[in-house]
């Protein structure tokens, strides 16, 4: 009788160029873009993300660090000022809870003052956002509001494919 058994595809860091000392943004509505996350080739069940954000070594106000998922909204069509490439964004949210854009919360962390402190993402599932389908094209966008930039280096974004083995 044939096993069905969970399999992970080896880890794949993103590029963070411009996540390294992204600004400020008091309501959550401009930050990082990554480029296009496209699973229609690879076709996995769901996506697990994780992350490593470095706030900056003074300034630091008590804040938040959000991560967002924003699904393309058809074959070709990106919600607000977004655009599937990887760079700093101003205000594509429009709003703090990110409905003009169609944005899902993936995870928040709140901040506190300690100069370069570092916070992880644990590994969380894109694919539970969606009623348990991961979408065929989407962004991360991560917001925050620690009242300074980001640090210059020592940010990570990473994500790895889950799917299934007959054997």
């Amino acid at each position: 009788m044939a096993s069905v058994k969970i399999a992970y595809s080896a880890s794949a860091g993103l590029t963070v160029t411009n996540l390294h000392s992204v600004g400020n943004s008091t309501t959550h509505v401009s930050g990082w873009e990554s480029d296009v996350m496209d699973n229609t080739t690879n076709l996995y069940l769901d996506h697990l993300i994780s992350g490593k954000f470095t706030v900056a070594s003074a300034g630091l106000a008590v804040g938040e660090i959000r991560v967002w998922v924003v699904p393309m909204l058809d074959d070709s069509t990106w919600p607000g000022g977004f655009d599937g490439v990887e760079s700093a964004e101003t205000t594509p949210l429009d709003d703090a809870n990110g409905t003009v854009a169609g944005a899902v919360l993936l995870w928040a962390c709140a901040t506190d003052t300690t100069a370069s402190q570092v916070y992880y993402m644990r590994q969380s599932s894109v694919a539970s956002l969606f009623g348990g389908s991961l979408p065929r094209k989407y962004v991360l966008f991560v917001t925050q509001n620690t009242n300074a930039a980001l640090e210059s280096s020592g940010n990570q974004m990473t994500w790895r494919g889950v799917y299934q083995t007959v054997a």
